[in-house]
């Protein structure tokens, strides 16, 4: 008995074995990929961008308004007007206005652009984010973009970028002399949590702040995060492979901290933003020739 059951371990040990080395070929299989391939962004279109701006929010709802978001709706379309978005805004629609100008992208033809790009600018919680009087869960909003729906952007950048607060704590100074932004006007956060969702090939999800902690906007100028992110934009977009851009911007942003808020508790207080890349090769946005 005791010979059978070493056997059977020696018979699982080989089947790892063989198992181990069909990965192992797969890997060598993949070396011949090449590291430095990009997407190709020669299509008639740069794509659609659309820009989802929530600063009111109906009163039983009990959200507070987000002010300061209409200049980083302002900054956003500048910066993807001049990289050649067709660039749709709306503000402060209703959940199911929203449902029905995402679903009208994702049923698009797309065939003759390089990518997509959506923003969403409000209140999250948890799986979700607000619209002016309900929410939307984000997989529901990243679903609609998956191949099996949306033919036309299979193999194509799908960036989803949420400026939404991600939990209800501030990330703590870890050096008590820190290069900072100084920040003339009252700094405020977005409410609730964003928690990080898969997606799936080809998506590219961009977080104002890591989950669990505050996300800052200034109340005039807009977020610390969209305000990075347009400035490195206008700087580097057209230059600078994306996702090397984005970690800039965490860069950035990390290197401010509140210096005026109504919030005792907020002063001296940072965010580092994150994103999340299932993209499949290096993403340029090169001016079209």
């Amino acid at each position: 008995m005791s010979t059978g059951g070493s056997k059977t371990a020696t018979d699982s040990s080989v089947a790892g074995r063989e198992n181990l080395t069909e990965t192992d070929a797969f890997i060598r299989s993949s070396s011949a990929l090449d590291p430095a391939e990009r997407y190709p962004m020669n299509n008639k279109r740069r794509g659609l961008a659309l820009i989802f701006n929530q600063e009111y929010f109906y009163w039983r709802m009990g959200m507070p308004h987000r002010h300061g978001t209409n200049a980083d709706r302002d900054n956003l379309q500048r910066r993807l007007l001049a990289l050649g978005f067709e660039v749709k805004s709306y503000d402060n629609y209703k959940q199911t206005d929203v449902l029905d100008k995402i679903s009208e992208a994702a049923e698009a033809d797309h065939s003759n652009a390089d990518c997509f790009l959506l923003v969403f600018m409000s209140h999250g919680e948890d799986q979700h984010v607000y619209t002016h009087d309900g929410k939307i869960g984000i997989q529901e909003i990243t679903d609609m973009f998956k191949g099996t729906k949306c033919k036309s952007l299979v193999g194509k950048p799908k960036i989803f970028i949420w400026q939404a607060c991600r939990g209800d704590k501030h990330d703590e100074p870890v050096t008590p002399c820190d290069a900072v932004d100084s920040v003339v006007n009252e700094v405020v956060v977005d409410a609730c949590a964003l928690k990080t969702l898969p997606a799936g090939a080809d998506f590219l999800m961009c977080y104002s702040v890591a989950q669990g902690y505050y996300a800052h906007r200034d109340t005039v100028f807009g977020s610390w995060y969209v305000q990075d992110l347009c400035e490195l934009l206008h700087k580097y977009g057209e230059s600078l492979e994306f996702t090397h851009l984005l970690t800039l911007v965490n860069r950035k942003v990390s290197m401010r901290s509140v210096e005026k808020s109504t919030d005792p508790n907020a002063f001296g207080k940072k965010q580092v933003p994150c994103f999340a890349s299932m993209l499949t090769k290096q993403l340029y946005f090169h001016p079209k020739k």
